[in-house]
């Protein structure tokens, strides 16, 4: 497994603590223009891959951020077409630069949500939490109300615009699960709820290239066993990347954790892609805020990634060593 990190554009700080602890991988949001914008020109990737590799680091896994969401795409509204075509490019010009894995997914009108952002974990640490009491009553939002029916039929339509590119290109597109898997949230249908319902949605487009960005964390908050979960989607070799994390609780109420401290036999996870023949990247995600750390970056401040890389290390070690 290729230990990985999420880096920002140009060197920092992170660059040169992740390459400290051992992190050989990138995962890398997208370049933007000068005016924010995301960029898919060929040039800004090369660059932006060049500057990685010469850090010592490769490219792995491309993860649009909040800067680029194909937001039209799953709303099925006028302007998917461009957003699909811009999406087409990115995946030909990741098969030319050889960046094996785009993560991708299919949340309508907002990312991830949770209702807290401070919640105290171990020692004072701040961790995320969503708690549905506080959303069920929450106003729609612009978009209106947002049906499963009409979500999966625009996945539908995606899928058959870009795996046939993405086949072309030898990039994996690895779809994440809806972060919470709760449906509806604030009228917005949510489909990528279970293990089950990500089943359905890459046998949409059956495809080598068509897989799952391994959210753990997410499976777990759907009350999927985690070991289990992994050797049915890694037996038949769909899974591409993993987001390493934990939580405690259910959909309807959570908290993340560190990553010792959840609900999941993380050491059988771990074991659990080896026996799969898992070799692609693996990241830390969602870590606590520590002590002097600002949380204004919630879950991705810098000292909880350090002690998840540590501890995912240990993990890796133990395993290999069985």
């Amino acid at each position: 497994m290729k230990i990985a990190e999420v880096l920002n554009a140009y060197p920092d700080r992170l660059w040169q603590v992740a390459k400290q602890a051992g992190v050989t991988h990138v995962v890398s949001r997208m370049p933007l223009h000068k005016d924010g914008t995301p960029s898919v020109d060929y040039m800004d990737l090369l660059h932006m891959k060049k500057r990685y590799e010469d850090f010592g680091l490769k490219l792995e896994v491309f993860e649009p951020g909040l800067e680029w969401q194909i937001h039209k795409t799953r709303l099925g509204i006028a302007g998917r077409e461009e957003e699909i075509a811009m999406f087409k490019t990115l995946i030909r010009h990741m098969g030319t630069l050889g960046v094996p894995v785009l993560c991708y997914n299919f949340m309508a009108v907002f990312n991830w949500i949770r209702t807290s952002v401070s919640v105290p974990e171990r020692g004072g640490a701040y961790v995320t939490g969503y708690d549905h009491s506080l959303m069920k009553d929450a106003p729609i939002t612009d978009a209106g109300t947002i049906s499963e029916d009409q979500l999966w039929e625009n996945l539908r339509y995606f899928m058959k615009e870009v795996v046939p590119v993405a086949e072309q290109a030898k990039v994996k597109l690895a779809l994440h699960p809806c972060d919470p898997p709760l449906s509806p949230i604030r009228g917005i249908a949510r489909i990528i709820t279970s293990a089950d319902a990500m089943q359905q949605a890459i046998d949409l487009v059956p495809s080598e290239y068509n897989g799952v960005t391994f959210c753990q964390g997410t499976f777990a908050t759907a009350g999927e066993n985690i070991p289990q979960t992994i050797e049915r989607f890694g037996k038949s070799g769909k899974i591409f990347y993993i987001h390493f994390r934990d939580i405690r609780g259910t959909a309807e109420s959570f908290t993340e954790t560190f990553h010792d401290n959840g609900q999941t036999d993380m050491f059988a996870a771990i074991q659990a892609y080896k026996a799969a023949g898992f070799d692609g990247a693996v990241r830390v995600d969602h870590v606590p805020t520590m002590a002097g750390e600002s949380n204004q970056d919630p879950g991705y401040e810098s000292m909880g990634r350090l002690y998840a890389l540590g501890y995912l290390r240990g993990l890796l070690d133990g395993a290999a060593a069985k």
